[in-house]
């Protein structure tokens, strides 16, 4: 019986040992979870703190950035181009003659096509010759009538086209002649010709920084040579006040440094010294015909006088130079406040931070003859204007263009804000244009509803016009529709280029307006490239970037969309693609945040344009590399699209431990479209 007892007290112990183990095992097992846990916070934090003192090194980096900028800013502008009046010809060339489908003469039927041979019987083999006979019969004469028609088209669409070419030609060499008068009169010193010559050079330089202003009234004194011009001046916070910025891991925030009061208005009066100066060199870079003996420049910023009170410009900065004294110059050596106030006998005010004016030898209204004044503040803002200004001031838009036009009732207008009329041959004919004061990226669907419009009022075209802009899927369809798509920049570059007036916003200061011809746009910076994509079949597609770390986005703003056409940085954003791309990116590999290592390429359906397409229609894509001149760099091959999907990941440029960025082709395919896609890097969608 012990025996037996005692067996049974082994298996009890044996089991209750068991159950020990078991519980030691799960102790055991949530200590090493909570260890885990434990060191992924650490991680965490440490990533986190590490990401924070990444950012806060990089405000640091912009800010030093900043100031190196302002304090080379004579002797960088010093190297920038000459202006010249030849950069505005423009050559003499129209787009060519292009048919398009008038070009395929209609194909004539065949009669061995028709040939049959059915019927057991002669009389039936009989009656079907005759048949097919007269079916030949009815599509010859029907393929001739369309051919003769299609003559009739093209030589009317030629004679069309002849009449607009010359009259391209026309506007092309009227606008050279007008150009070859302007340098004619610059010669001559006839007063007009000299300021309006002058001031596009300046407006034209791309010496100075983004936001510098390039406001300037000038007149000419033909007898002395003396141009004498008022030039706007960047105001005191062209400074940074913040020095360098660190993140402090205690309190989770970022401590900024202040810049010394002491070298902040020493680096003001160098910036302001260095703007004078900058203004003569290209004022007198320019003066290819020798019409400036002299040029006095007084430089201004707009404030309040801090005696009186008022508003106004207020002159900090003034100087009279000579030819003669500053072709001796070499500005890219100088002290420019020492040069300003010495070499050149000029005056600079002692504390420009505080508005403390000088006075000015002489003033354009001194001259005698008529002041020009260009640029300026006093634009409206295109977001701020009542709706109906704003219709009134695009329908005098499409007047300055050469058409007729009005704004419509603003009730039952159908959907039209303005009528208007062209009379060019080819692109001529009635026109609709609808207004629409947006901030964010118009949708699709107005685009949509213009078209549905522009069918209702017969109208041969239909024109769209917004502060904002437009996203791929509003490209897509209105591609080969007559249809035209104005964005908020276009709208003001067109304005401006006939003489009208307008700004989106606060920090789109226009930059010269120009009576004289608009000079070419500058290429995209050299650090930049343009992600050109391209591919067959007649899906309409939106190509996405997404700036990631690992398979995780950064943030919401670094998903580049129709929606959000660029990062907060600028690193990367869309671009209106330039045959033979269907869509392009802009990205500057270089500029992408410091913690990213992954840049990622998408494409998906446009559910506006194709609600029921898959990407089955997505075939023999590829992605060009091109440099800032849009110059081909190579090329990437990628996936085709499958059926049922709807979005696709064209792949990825990795970074490399040395700093370089290699392309892995992606291939994974959603069926869920753009949103589930999205998901997968960490976005969540609504």
């Amino acid at each position: 019986m012990s025996r037996r007892s005692q067996g049974m007290v082994g298996v009890w112990a044996e089991m209750q040992r068991q159950q020990q183990r078991q519980v030691e095992a799960e102790a055991r097992r949530r200590r090493q979870e909570e260890q885990q846990e434990r060191a992924r916070q650490r991680r965490a934090a440490q990533n986190y703190r590490e990401y924070r003192q990444a950012e806060a090194l990089r405000r640091t980096e912009e800010l030093d950035a900043q100031v190196a900028s302002l304090q080379g800013l004579l002797a960088s502008g010093c190297r920038a181009p000459a202006f010249r009046a030849s950069s505005l010809i423009r050559p003499e060339v129209v787009e060519p003659f292009a048919p398009g489908p008038l070009a395929q003469p209609v194909p004539m039927p065949d009669f061995d096509h028709y040939q049959t041979q059915s019927g057991w019987t002669a009389s039936r083999r009989a009656q079907a010759q005759a048949e097919a006979r007269a079916r030949f019969e009815r599509d010859w004469h029907a393929a001739q009538a369309a051919e003769a028609q299609r003559q009739r088209q093209l030589a009317s669409y030629q004679r069309q086209y002849q009449h607009w070419a010359d009259a391209q030609l026309a506007d092309v060499r009227r606008h050279n002649a007008g150009i070859a008068e302007l340098t004619e009169g610059v010669g001559r010193r006839d007063p007009d010709s000299v300021v309006e010559y002058f001031s596009a050079a300046l407006y034209a330089s791309t010496a100075w920084p983004e936001g510098f202003p390039r406001q300037v009234a000038a007149a000419y004194d033909p007898a002395a040579g003396q141009l004498v011009l008022d030039w706007e001046l960047p105001a005191y916070r062209v400074v940074p006040e913040v020095k360098s910025v660190r993140y402090m891991p205690g309190a989770d925030q970022d401590k900024e440094t202040a810049r010394p009061v002491s070298q902040r208005r020493a680096l003001y009066r160098e910036v302001l010294a260095q703007c004078m100066l900058l203004v003569l060199h290209e004022l007198f870079a320019a003066d290819e015909r020798g019409a400036l003996e002299s040029v006095t420049l007084n430089g201004f910023v707009d404030g309040h006088d801090p005696t009186t009170g008022r508003p106004g410009h207020i002159p900090l900065a003034t100087v009279m130079a000579p030819r003669s004294t500053f072709r001796d110059l070499h500005l890219a050596q100088v002290d420019a406040g020492s040069c300003l106030a010495d070499a050149l006998r000029g005056q600079l005010s002692a504390r420009p931070d505080q508005l403390t004016p000088v006075r000015p030898s002489r003033r354009p209204q001194d001259v005698g003859n008529r002041v020009v004044t260009h640029g300026g503040d006093e634009e409206p803002d295109l977001y701020d204007m009542d709706p109906i200004a704003f219709e009134d001031l695009v329908a005098d838009l499409f007047r300055a263009m050469g058409m007729r036009a009005v704004t419509t009732q603003r009730s039952h207008d159908g959907g039209v804000d303005v009528d208007a009329l062209d009379p060019a041959p080819i692109r001529g004919g009635k026109i609709v244009v609808q207004v629409k004061r947006y901030r964010h990226t118009v949708p699709p669907t107005a685009v949509r509803d213009l078209y549905g419009t522009v069918q209702d009022a017969g109208a041969n075209k239909g024109v769209l016009v917004t502060t904002s802009g437009f996203g791929p899927g509003s490209h897509t369809f209105a591609n080969g529709k007559p249809l035209e798509l104005i964005s908020g920049t276009e709208l003001v570059d067109l304005l401006h280029r006939h003489g009208l007036r307008g700004r989106l916003g606060e920090g789109a200061r226009r930059h010269g307006a120009r009576s004289t011809p608009t000079v070419p746009e500058t290429r995209l910076p050299a650090d930049h490239n343009v992600l050109g994509m391209s591919w067959t079949g007649s899906v309409a597609l939106d190509v996405c970037a997404l700036v990631c770390r690992g398979n995780q986005v950064l943030s919401d703003d670094h998903f580049v969309f129709y929606n959000n056409p660029r990062t907060p940085d600028g690193s990367v954003r869309a671009l209106p693609a330039t045959p033979p791309d269907t869509a392009a990116i802009c990205v500057s590999f270089d500029a992408l945040p410091a913690e990213a290592d992954r840049f990622v390429l998408v494409a998906a359906i446009d559910p506006e344009t194709n609600p029921h397409a898959d990407l089955s229609g997505f075939t023999d894509a590829f992605i060009r590399l091109l440099d800032p001149g849009m110059t081909e760099l190579g090329r990437l091959e990628v996936s085709d699209g499958r059926p049922r999907e709807t979005a696709l990941a064209l792949g990825s440029f990795r970074r490399r431990a040395n700093g370089d960025w290699d392309f892995v082709l992606g291939g994974k395919g959603y069926t869920g479209g753009l949103e589930e896609l999205v998901k997968d890097y960490g976005i969540e969608v609504e």
